[in-house]
């Protein structure tokens, strides 16, 4: 009986220590801060709607537009304009996004100016520039006139894919102001200093004596990857398929389309690349993640 007796001890003691030992439960992760974004422009505010986020602006006085509504809005703490029944103004505004309405999280701001040399269109010459710089073959030919014909000319030529002007040549004028309207008027569209910049897809060199016939101005043909109909169909279809586009526009120089959209995320940047391939259309967000 007593050996029965130690034997019975001995399970219970090792089934005792066998046992898995109790464990913590997980700490639950920490919860994740709604993504802040920014932007500067209009708010505007009528008798059909509220304050509202505009990325695009009519130029009227009063002004008009529309885009999403801001929550959390006060007039009484911000300088504005008003003019029949219409208040507005140029803001930086901060909030969280939900798809559609901003929620501010903190007090608006005058807008700030984001003018950079990033920011603007590229409009250079990517041909190589000649010994002595670009200067006109036949200045008898480098007239408003003799542009407009190259242009309509080259508009019907086989894989005609775009046209720009590029007038570098303002940045060497003494005391010229591109946000001066009357320096502008004065120096900008020079035919006898600018150059015509065509592009084909294809050999672009087998245009040239069709343009040369009306164009004696400086003249750079390059190559494009798409025509400028190919374009312009594609964003005609990114008009009506991309959900929350404002602005749509074909840039010839750059091959793609460009697509204006409220917030432009990586992940919805992949969607639209699955749809239309690879670096076709474009988002631009209106909204940029603060910090960006």
């Amino acid at each position: 009986m007593r050996g029965i007796w130690l034997a019975a001890v001995l399970v219970t003691v090792t089934a005792c220590g066998t046992a898995p030992a109790a464990t913590a439960p997980a700490p639950a992760p920490a919860p994740t801060a709604p993504v802040r974004y920014q932007a500067d422009g209009t708010v505007l505010a009528d008798s059909t709607h509220g304050p509202q986020l505009c990325a695009v602006v009519t130029a009227s006085l009063p002004p008009q537009c529309s885009g999403p509504d801001i929550v959390g809005w006060d007039w009484k703490t911000v300088e504005h304009s008003t003019r029949g029944g219409v208040r507005w103004g140029e803001y930086h505004v901060v909030g969280t996004w939900d798809g559609r309405r901003l929620t501010l999280t903190e007090p608006p701001r005058p807008a700030e100016r984001r003018d950079t040399p990033g920011d603007r269109p590229d409009f250079s010459t990517p041909c190589p520039k000649p010994a002595g710089g670009r200067r006109p073959a036949d200045p008898a030919k480098a007239t408003q006139e003799a542009l407009a014909a190259a242009v309509a000319r080259a508009e019907k030529l086989p894989g005609y894919a775009g046209a720009w002007l590029d007038q570098s040549y303002l940045e060497e004028i003494d005391g010229y102001d591109p946000d001066d309207p009357r320096s502008v008027e004065r120096h900008a569209g020079d035919p006898k200093r600018l150059v015509l910049n065509l592009r084909f897809t294809g050999d672009p060199a087998v245009h040239e004596p069709a343009i040369r016939e009306v164009w004696g101005g400086a003249l750079c043909l390059s190559r494009g990857r798409r025509t400028a109909a190919e374009l312009r169909a594609l964003q005609e279809r990114v008009q009506e398929e991309v959900e929350g586009v404002y602005s749509v526009s074909a840039d010839e120089r750059a091959g793609h389309v460009r697509a204006g959209v409220w917030v432009a995320t990586p992940e919805r940047q992949r969607q639209v690349d699955g749809k239309y391939g690879e670096g076709l259309v474009v988002l631009e967000g209106f909204l940029r993640p603060v910090g960006s």
